[in-house]
C-alpha cells in the first residue's frame, strides 16, 4: 500500500469515524472493512499513547438514519457522539433504488433529497467534529456547472452550501468539468480518476489483452472526454483517436441538443482493440453509436470504460448491441448504485473503488500527502509489467 510508511510515522488527525448514509452503506461497509485491515496490519509503536485513542477499531462506521415523517419531510440523526472526530460522511446522489412515502403516495429518491439527506447529516453533527469531510463519489448537480443564458449555477451553489456549514474537504471523483472548484478556493477539494482501477479490471477479464501500438487504441467519445484519454494513451503507449459530437442547435430535446452525427478523427483502427473512456453513461445512446461505429471501422474488440453506469434509459440497448458484437465490454465502477440485474449481463464489469477509497480516508486522517494516490501512473506501468509476464 502506498504511504504505509509515511502513516506509521504520522499521527491522526482526530479519531476517525466514518458516516455512511444509506445511499452509500454498501460501499462505506467495504470501505470500513479495509481501513479496519490496513489498521490491524501497522507497526506504530506508540498505540498506547492518548494520541492513538481509539486508532485501531474493528468498526469505524457510524449510524446516520434519516426518517421520514408521513408528509415526505425528514431529520437527520446520530445515532453516537462524533464530538472530537475526523468525520467522513459518504453519499450517492445517484443512487434511485431508496423510496420513501409522502402522503402514502411511493417517491423516488433524487439527487435533491439525498443532498438535502446529507445537510441533515451535517446539520445533527452541529459543529462538534473536529474536522468535517465529504466524500461525494458523483458531484452533486455536476452537470450544472457552468452558465449559457439564463440558467442556475447548481454545481457551485451546492460547493459553497456546504462549506458555509463547516466542511473542510470535499472529496469526488472524475467530476464532470473539476474547474467547478474554483467557486471554493480557500477550501479543500480533491478530484480522484480511476485509471489503475478501470486497467486492473479490463486485464483480468481479458488476460489475452495486447497493450500496444499495434494492437490497442484509446478512443474519446467527444472532445469533453478528451483529457481522459490522452492520459490513458501516455501511460498505456498506445494511439488515440476522438470523435466529435455534431449538434443540432436550432433544437432543444429534453434540455439539450440532439446530436446529428459522431465524426472521427484519428490513426486507422482496422484489427485493433479499443478503448472507449468517458466520465459516465447516462442513457448511453451516444457511447454507443461511437462504438457501433468504431466496430464498423474494423476494430476487434470495443471495451467502454467509464467512470459512473447511471444507465437511465436501462440495459436493453445495451443487450442489443452485445448481442450485435459492437460492444465487448462495459467497465464501470462501484462509485454510484449499480442495480442487480448487471450482475446477470455478461459483459459488465465492475471495478471496485472501496480500496482506494480506503487509502484516500486514511492519508487525509494522516493529514499526510496525497501525491502518490492522485498519479496512479507508477501503478499502472507495474500492473502491465506483471500482464506481460503472466502472458
Amino acid at each position: 500500500m502506498p504511504n504505509i510508511k509515511l502513516m506509521e510515522s504520522a499521527l491522526p488527525v482526530a479519531p476517525l469515524k466514518i458516516g455512511a448514509l444509506e445511499s452509500c452503506r454498501e460501499l462505506g461497509e467495504k470501505v470500513n472493512d479495509y481501513i479496519v485491515q490496513f489498521r490491524q496490519e501497522t507497526e506504530k509503536e506508540s498505540l498506547d499513547s492518548p494520541l492513538f485513542y481509539n486508532y485501531q477499531r474493528d468498526n469505524y462506521l457510524i449510524d446516520c438514519p434519516c426518517p421520514r415523517f408521513g408528509s415526505g419531510e425528514a431529520k437527520g440523526l446520530l445515532t453516537e457522539s462524533i464530538r472530537g472526530t475526523d468525520l467522513f460522511l459518504m453519499v450517492d446522489v445517484c443512487n434511485y433504488s431508496l423510496t420513501y412515502t409522502v402522503n402514502g403516495h411511493l417517491n423516488h429518491m433524487s439527487p435533491d433529497d439525498h443532498f438535502q439527506d446529507l445537510k441533515r447529516i451535517i446539520s445533527a453533527a452541529n459543529g462538534k467534529a473536529h474536522r468535517l469531510n465529504i466524500i461525494m463519489p458523483f458531484l452533486y448537480e455536476s452537470r450544472q456547472h457552468k452558465r449559457t443564458k439564463r440558467e442556475s449555477l447548481d454545481s457551485a451553489l451546492a460547493l459553497q452550501e456546504l462549506v458555509d456549514m463547516g466542511v473542510s474537504n470535499i472529496i469526488t471523483f472524475d467530476a464532470h468539468d473539476p474547474r467547478v472548484q474554483n467557486s471554493i478556493p480557500l477550501h479543500g477539494f480533491d478530484n480522484f480518476n480511476p485509471p489503475y482501477q478501470f486497467m486492473k479490471a479490463l486485464l483480468k477479464a481479458e488476460p489475452d489483452l495486447q497493450v500496444d501500438k499495434d494492437h490497442l487504441m484509446i478512443v474519446s467519445p467527444d472532445e469533453g472526454a478528451m483529457h481522459r484519454a490522452v492520459y490513458f494513451s501516455n501511460v498505456l503507449g498506445v494511439n488515440m483517436g476522438m470523435f466529435y459530437k455534431r449538434r443540432d442547435y436550432s433544437t432543444v430535446i429534453n434540455g439539450k441538443n440532439p446530436i446529428v452525427a459522431h465524426e472521427f478523427l484519428g490513426d486507422q483502427i482496422d484489427g485493433k482493440d479499443v478503448i472507449i473512456v468517458d466520465d459516465m453513461i447516462s442513457s448511453g445512446e451516444s457511447m454507443l453509436d461511437v462504438a457501433k461505429q468504431i466496430k464498423e471501422r474494423g476494430a476487434d474488440r470495443v471495451f467502454v470504460c467509464t467512470c459512473f453506469g447511471l444507465f437511465t434509459e436501462g440495459f436493453d440497448k445495451f443487450d442489443e448491441y452485445y448481442n450485435k458484437g459492437y460492444i465487448d465490454r462495459v467497465i464501470t465502477t462501484n462509485l454510484t448504485y449499480l442495480p442487480p440485474v448487471t450482475k446477470e449481463k455478461p459483459y459488465f464489469v465492475v471495478a471496485d473503488m472501496s480500496k482506494f477509497i480506503a487509502l484516500i480516508i486514511d492519508s487525509f486522517n494522516h493529514d499526510i500527502t496525497i501525491g502518490r494516490v492522485l498519479d496512479p501512473t507508477e501503478k499502472i506501468h507495474r500492473l502491465l509489467d506483471e500482464h506481460r509476464q503472466n502472458r
